[in-house]
């Protein structure tokens, strides 16, 4: 016998409190599931309100407004005839929850709270949300006026509880339940639940994906099943990207997959599914035994729903099939770091309404790999326009400053014009700037197509050290001219932090130099200081590190190298060979015949090192000592312990002299485990003892022990 049913889960692009977007894109949702013939739909965590409200979750207000809202998507058109679940925070006896809503013609059947919260890394929700302790128990919650004056229902279920129809049951989980070692699937699972759903706001790092695919994948491989998986995508207000990737999964095969990253507001996804393969799954004895052992899952609400087949249907017609099962796609690293943070940049631009972007280009390959990623924006913008997709058009004609008086059949169909009109460049130079480094930016910006601008730095510095030189009486001067390393640190230091002010001027002025006084909004600048100098603190505070965000602040430069290789075939830029292959360098000093500035030389370290550092200190939880101990394994013999010991002091010590000025840096895209974002994903001090002196001591007794070793 086969039983088919078809069902729908999706990406949605919610953004933090935008309550009507929120509601429009929901319906949106729910109308083209309803098209494609589903008779359920489940959608991402929070979708209402927008996942990443933070402290707004404590407003009381916020709680209205997601009920108001709930009530236009209960009551439009397109939610009729349909099992719909929805997220929503709700406040129950004065506690704030996480949950779901489920209805039908306007009837809520239950609210499900999360029981589970993610709490570590880039989330904090025990700070706004209570997780529903009562499993396998619920009590009745009174809707507010507005909804009873609807639903005609004074109270419905809340609590930890399923949904049996006529011929299944629907289980539900959110987001963080699925990582937990005693997921809740696997409890509805043997208490007979059939379709489940995971509604998530799970965000996107390099490499991740495939580790939550698997347990997507393993939910119901080994319990059998119908899984839907639903997520956020997009930036909806912070550092973070939520990268979709809607599923569906059955018996642990994947039969629908959305898209990870893009730019389409809403993705809906559909499969039709025979809930008697999943029977099959579980014919095995030991399920039989272990679910005669396990309480019913639900609360036994039944929703009478004709749409549902019960299996006994004798008009079955054989021309609707199961949808097949598929591959699961992924993309690689490099292709994660080309669209996940273009697409962050994207969101961010035509929300926050400025009129571009503006970034100084130094000619190195960070400041590349920033303008890199904001040519793949402009790239995905051609290609949604080229498609058809109105919300990519309208808000690109918008930031293009076209109208239909002007140009009314505008397109932003050519990446390359599209970025002229919202991308600025420009080479701040000075007399310690190389020829090499003035012509890469200069070909990099014709090659991508921004507007690009070109001057010398040297008579503004000038013109702070002689105001210096007037009220002290002293001449600061680089070491290679006799000067101490204090002289020549302030005068590396003023070269950057002008060009940071330079930078906020041109962004400011350049629309209205370019486009007159009724430019609307200034530019965005971006900055370009990596992960690994986040983390050794090699860069200058207040420099042109200092910006509005920053793309690629949670990309290692080895990501962000083999990121350069990879744009330079698939986007046709062959000068991006040239960053490739030149040396790091700030150039902040004079260059000589013996001399030529080098970031790996005056940090001590390798970037290569700095990322493996800064795996161990964060992702492994290492302080000095234990670091040392393991790079000591890893490391040997290439180094001895005394040098491996030097490199992990080293690296401590400038880590925490440097941490204060984690308390400023850009906000950045998070892209990365070991991310030393201050405040936001990694809560350290900004005060930290530098030289680390016990953990330093017990490093050098096993040095000295390696020592006394190797002499006998």
């Amino acid at each position: 016998m086969v039983h088919l049913v078809t069902l729908a889960t999706c990406n949605l692009n919610q953004w933090a409190l935008d309550f009507e977007g929120n509601r429009d894109r929901i319906i949106e949702s729910i109308r083209q599931a309803k098209a494609q013939g589903a008779i359920f739909r489940t959608g991402p965590e929070l979708e209402i309100t927008g996942y990443g409200c933070l402290d707004h979750f404590l407003e009381p207000d916020l709680y209205m407004h997601a009920w108001e809202v709930y009530r236009d998507i209960l009551t439009s058109p397109e939610a009729q005839d349909m099992l719909i679940d929805v997220g929503m925070p709700v406040y129950h006896k004065n506690i704030r929850y996480n949950c779901r809503v489920v209805a039908y013609n306007k009837e809520i059947l239950l609210i499900r709270p999360k029981l589970w919260m993610a709490n570590d890394g880039n989330y904090r929700e025990l700070r706004y949300f209570t997780p529903w302790r009562g499993l396998n128990q619920s009590e009745d919650y009174f809707l507010p006026r507005a909804i009873r004056d609807v639903t005609k229902q004074t109270t419905v279920p809340f609590g930890d509880v399923c949904l049996r129809s006529n011929f299944t049951y629907f289980g539900f989980e959110t987001c963080e339940e699925l990582f937990t070692p005693n997921s809740p699937h696997i409890k509805m699972a043997l208490g007979g639940v059939e379709i489940f759903t995971n509604s998530s706001g799970s965000h996107h790092e390099l490499r991740k994906l495939n580790t939550r695919l698997e347990l997507i994948t393993e939910a119901t491989k080994k319990c059998g099943g119908v899984y839907l998986y639903s997520n956020q995508r997009g930036c909806d207000g912070d550092r973070l990207y939520y990268d979709g990737c809607a599923l569906i999964i059955v018996n642990g095969e994947v039969v629908a997959q959305a898209a990870q990253f893009g730019l389409k507001d809403v993705e809906t996804i559909v499969a039709t599914v025979d809930l008697d393969t999943v029977r099959s799954h579980r014919s095995s004895p030991s399920f039989g035994m272990q679910s005669q052992n396990t309480p019913e899952a639900s609360l036994n609400t039944v929703v009478k729903y004709s749409a549902f087949s019960d299996g006994t249907n004798l008009d079955y017609d054989p021309t609707i099939v199961p949808t097949p099962t598929r591959p699961i796609r992924y993309h690689s690293p490099e292709e994660e770091i080309a669209l996940g943070p273009a697409c962050w940049l994207w969101d961010y631009l035509r929300r926050c309404r400025a009129a571009g972007f503006f970034i100084p280009l130094s000619g190195g390959i960070d400041s590349c790999a920033t303008s890199v990623i904001v040519h793949s924006m402009c790239r995905l913008v051609a290609k949604e326009a080229k498609e058809g997709n109105q919300q990519v058009i309208a808000d690109a004609r918008r930031l293009a400053r076209v109208s239909e008086d002007n140009e009314p059949d505008y397109l932003p169909t050519d990446p390359n014009e599209f970025c002229a009109r919202i991308f600025h460049t420009c080479y701040m130079g000075s007399e310690n700037s190389s020829q090499e480094t003035r012509d890469r930016a200069r070909d990099l910006a014709k090659a991508i197509g921004s507007y690009h601008v070109n001057f010398n730095i040297d008579t503004v510095t000038t013109a702070i050290r002689v105001l210096f030189t007037t009220v002290t009486g002293h001449t600061p001067k680089f070491k290679m001219f006799g000067g101490t390393p204090t002289e020549n640190l302030a005068l590396q230091n003023i070269q950057a932090r002008i060009r940071m002010v330079l930078a906020y001027m041109f962004a400011q002025l350049l629309p209205w130099v370019r486009f007159g006084g009724n430019a609307p909004g200034g530019l965005l600048v971006l900055g370009s200081a990596n992960v690994d100098e986040s983390l050794r603190g090699y860069l200058t505070k207040y420099d042109c590190s200092s910006a509005d965000i920053n793309p690629i602040g949670g990309i290692s430069k080895h990501d962000l190298k083999k990121f350069i290789a990879y744009a330079r075939d698939a986007f046709e830029l062959p000068i991006l060979n040239e960053f490739l292959t030149a040396t790091p360098t700030a150039e902040l000093e004079p260059i000589t015949e013996d001399y030529v500035q080098s970031d790996e030389a005056d940090m001590g370290m390798t970037y290569d090192e700095l990322s493996v550092f800064g795996r161990l200190r964060k992702v492994k939880k290492c302080g000095p000592y234990s670091m040392f101990l393991s790079l000591l394994h890893e490391w040997s013999p290439r180094l001895t312990p005394a040098e491996i010991a030097v490199k992990v002091k080293r690296f401590f010590y400038f880590y925490a002299i440097n941490r204060h000025k984690m308390t400023t840096i850009t906000p950045a895209y998070h892209a990365e485990q070991y991310s030393p974002d201050d405040n936001r994903f990694d809560l350290r001090p900004f005060l930290i003892l530098p030289g680390f002196p016990w953990a330093a001591k017990k490093i050098d007794e096993v040095v000295k022990r390696y020592s006394e070793t190797k002499q006998d």
